[in-house]
C-alpha cells in the first residue's frame, strides 16, 4: 500500500505501549493494531485527531506516502509522453 503508517515511531520516541495509546485514544489495541501495522483501509479524523493530541505530533509525522514500483513506472511513461499500461 502506497500510504505507509509510523504510530511504531512515535511510539517510541514517546516511550508508550500500545495498550496505553489505544486507552487514551478511545479505539481497541486490536483496532489501533490493525492501524498500526498498515491493514486499515480508513481512518477517521476523529481518530487521528485523537492520535495526534495524544503522541502531540502532526498527521504527517504518522502517515507518509510511498510511491510504489508500478506507480513510479507509470509516471515515469507519462513524463516520456509514452502511454502507459
Amino acid at each position: 500500500m502506497p500510504i505507509a503508517v509510523d504510530i511504531d515511531v512515535m511510539l517510541a520516541r514517546r516511550k508508550m505501549s500500545v495498550g496505553e495509546l489505544a486507552d487514551r485514544v478511545g479505539i481497541t489495541p486490536a483496532n489501533l493494531a490493525v492501524l498500526k501495522n498498515g491493514r486499515a483501509k480508513a481512518v477517521r479524523f476523529a481518530t487521528l485527531a485523537a492520535l495526534c493530541e495524544v503522541l502531540e505530533c502532526q498527521p504527517g509525522d504518522l502517515l507518509r506516502w510511498e510511491a510504489e514500483d508500478g506507480a513510479v513506472a507509470a509516471d515515469a511513461a507519462l513524463a516520456e509522453g509514452v502511454p502507459g499500461e
